[in-house]
């Protein structure tokens, strides 16, 4: 990464921002969190230089990052999206609401994306929490004890299509496939919400696969799919038989405790090099 100055993490919720924040500070390197109001976990931040700022607070945020010397930045954890109307900007917020443009109106990539050109513009230089941190991406191959049978095999490949064209319209990064039968597509309401609803939806037989994957030039240094221990016990919740995730482009910060879960519950785990 450029530069060995002070590493600005604007922190939402989740266990990688903090996990984030100690491997850097391990290697001797000061680091600054901006945790988000309503979104990160405090406690977790609490051993680190950080403050905390609402979501619509940008001004706010801004002077703090420099006035830390933060010139290297990374947006991690996870993001209730909040509407415009409860955002309630300060003068700074609305005056890059307004250079975002209509990316606030668009999906979250298209969003994130104009996010961090508009950070770009005012000096900060933007990384994917993957190029900091090594070991956090989804390796190649089937990871658990459990393989995927014939039929997982097709849905996993039904799945991949299937959100791709859903990536490609910018609304999410995960569906669930059984027996060719799409049962459910993410949107607004994430994985777990997913996960729920398609449990009473799936049908009677084998099979059942949650597939995630980045979106058709997704912005790679926010946002990546993500897969934890939360996840493979919704999936199992779910009556599922497994999860495909897409290698090297999927977030897995508790690999070795989520490859544990999957084989407790019997469900496979695999992450693959999906096609274009």
């Amino acid at each position: 990464m450029a530069g060995q100055g002070t590493l600005g993490i604007i922190a939402g919720g989740g266990a990688v921002p903090a996990q984030l924040a100690a491997a850097v500070a391990a290697t001797g390197r000061p680091v600054f969190v901006l945790a988000l109001d309503g979104h990160a976990d405090r406690a977790a931040l609490a051993s680190f230089p950080h403050a905390a700022i609402r979501l619509g607070a940008v001004g706010e945020g801004l002077a703090q990052l420099r006035a830390h010397g933060v010139s290297d930045l990374v947006l991690v954890g996870t993001v209730r999206r909040p509407s415009l109307l409860t955002l309630m900007p300060d003068a700074e917020g609305a005056r890059l609401i307004a250079r975002i443009g209509r990316a606030a109106f668009a999906g979250d990539d298209g969003l994130l994306a104009a996010i961090v050109r508009v950070l770009e513009e005012e000096g900060f230089r933007v990384h994917g929490v993957q190029s900091v941190m090594e070991g956090l991406t989804a390796p190649e191959g089937v990871l658990t004890v459990r393989a995927p049978a014939a039929a997982d095999e097709a849905d996993i490949l039904r799945g991949a299509a299937v959100c791709r064209l859903l990536g490609e319209a910018d609304v999410g990064q995960a569906v669930v496939v059984q027996q060719g039968l799409v049962l459910g597509l993410e949107a607004i309401e994430g994985t777990d919400a997913l996960l729920a609803r398609c449990g009473p939806l799936r049908r009677d037989g084998p099979g059942g696969v949650l597939v995630k994957r980045a979106k058709p030039g997704q912005e790679l240094r926010a946002d990546l799919p993500t897969v934890g221990v939360r996840t493979v016990e919704g999936a199992a919740a779910a009556g599922l038989a497994g999860i495909a995730v897409e290698a090297g482009r999927t977030l897995m910060p508790e690999r070795a405790a989520t490859i544990a879960a999957a084989d407790r519950l019997g469900l496979f785990l695999v992450a693959r090099r999906f096609t274009p």
